[in-house]
């Protein structure tokens, strides 16, 4: 998947960066909070009003501190227990402002409510990929399978985001029939693995 082919190479463009926040002594939970926090607010003031080409990029690069956090934790010697549940709430706040703003957008001045549906579509099967992962998780299975995890998810929703914002006709729309479908699948894919993983196994 693409997320885990990436990082390799983020990390490497990271690496600069990385030790001189180490010098300055900053810690992985800030720059969690301050990703998050960007990209929240660059999605409800920017996309949320129609700024869509800059609130793609400041999306964009707000959400490239995603993988700066993991780098500096690990720096650290290991990120913490709080440290990675304040990255996945982080991950799950900027997604919903990203889709939440776009249909908002667009379910006013920006007047189309196929992409308000679309829009609210993908965000709950974001939420429902992120969760069957979770809960798998939580009942001692892995579930790391899937055609669209958060990277794929961010590439789609921001190029057509941004594409739209510089005038491309139906850029977003075509993005989100894409993600919708390949995120419509990837819950398939996770409910079967956790289904091929359950068998035999009870409940605690």
């Amino acid at each position: 998947m693409l997320g885990v082919n990436l990082r390799p190479a983020v990390a490497r463009v990271w690496a600069p960066v990385v030790r001189t926040l180490l010098r300055a002594g900053i810690t992985a939970d800030t720059v969690t909070l301050l990703g998050t926090v960007g990209a929240v607010a660059s999605a409800v003031f920017l996309v949320g009003n129609g700024w869509l080409w800059w609130g793609a990029v400041a999306v964009t690069l707000f959400v490239l501190l995603d993988m700066l956090d993991g780098a500096l934790a690990r720096a650290r010697g290991g990120g913490s227990v709080f440290g990675a549940v304040l990255d996945s709430t982080g991950d799950r706040a900027a997604d919903a402002a990203i889709f939440a703003a776009l249909a908002w957008w667009y379910s006013g001045e920006g007047d189309n409510r196929m992409v308000v549906w679309l829009a609210l579509t993908c965000l709950v099967l974001g939420v429902l990929t992120s969760y069957v992962k979770a809960r798998a998780e939580g009942m001692g299975l892995t579930c790391d399978v899937g055609l669209v995890e958060r990277t794929e998810r961010l590439i789609l929703v921001l190029v057509g985001t941004g594409f739209t914002g510089i005038g491309i006709p139906y850029a977003l729309q075509v993005c989100l029939w894409v993600l919708l479908v390949g995120s419509t699948i990837t819950v398939g894919q996770r409910f079967a693995e956790v289904h091929r993983q359950s068998q035999g196994r009870t409940l605690p």
